[in-house]
């Protein structure tokens, strides 16, 4: 999972992917005041207070509703197994990027801590049943008050249980990238590699070109179709034959 792990976190290590995976896949009202040209990446390695070095996965920020900043943080979670206690781990995460934001004094004008959406993208076979929030794992108490358990909440973006009729109409960088892990065969991901071409065809955008290319040459398609190999630069596919 090494591969595909880090061919992910090149992909959404660029703007034009994470502002697709908000516009497309998270369905809430405050979305239409992101201003998504603001976006930009946060450095996600963590020191708490007693120097223990804690490495994230992706940290993004971006202005929101009257310029004030909203981060991002995305967990991307590539295994077979579903952890249990992932909203501890998300809380834990959500602490040390606080912690960071205050020794760095990036707080709002009131002196406040900015308000961070915690996502995990996950893409696993099995379907996600892990609590979303940290309340759910904590046993209750008979007659103690709720007031101090703790919440923490995270978005959950389970990939293999998106409907296929909401990714095919879409012109969305992330949608493509889903599809293409929906794939179930060589035609198909034609069909999209096709579009990613058009839609990622000005110079600015070679990078994510290339990060698409390594994703698909080095994760997609020797799990598909062990012997076939990627996409060229144009777009095209090669095939066993073009080995020799």
């Amino acid at each position: 999972m090494a591969d595909h792990d880090h061919a992910y976190k090149l992909l959404f290590s660029h703007a034009e992917m994470v502002a697709d995976l908000l516009r497309g896949f998270v369905h809430e009202d405050w979305v239409a005041d992101l201003d998504f040209t603001t976006l930009e990446k946060v450095d996600a390695s963590f020191v708490n207070d007693d120097l223990t070095a804690r490495e994230g996965d992706l940290v993004w920020r971006l202005r929101w509703g009257g310029g004030r900043w909203l981060y991002v943080y995305l967990l991307l979670e590539f295994q077979s197994t579903v952890d249990p206690f992932m909203a501890v781990r998300v809380m834990t995460y959500l602490g040390l990027l606080y912690q960071t934001l205050i020794r760095e004094k990036l707080l709002t004008l009131e002196g406040r801590l900015p308000p961070v959406l915690p996502l995990v993208l996950y893409n696993g076979a099995v379907a996600w049943g892990a609590a979303q929030d940290v309340d759910e794992l904590v046993e209750r108490l008979p007659g103690a008050p709720d007031s101090y358990r703790p919440r923490c909440r995270y978005l959950l973006l389970d990939e293999n249980r998106i409907a296929g009729s909401e990714l095919g109409g879409l012109r969305n960088l992330a949608a493509a990238l889903f599809r293409l892990e929906k794939s179930r065969g060589l035609e198909e991901v034609r069909e999209v590699v096709a579009a990613l071409v058009e839609w990622l065809k000005n110079p600015e955008q070679a990078m994510l070109r290339q990060a698409f290319g390594i994703w698909l040459s080095k994760v997609l398609l020797p799990a598909r179709m062990p012997g076939h190999h990627g996409p060229r630069s144009d777009g095209s596919q090669g095939g066993q034959d073009d080995a020799s």
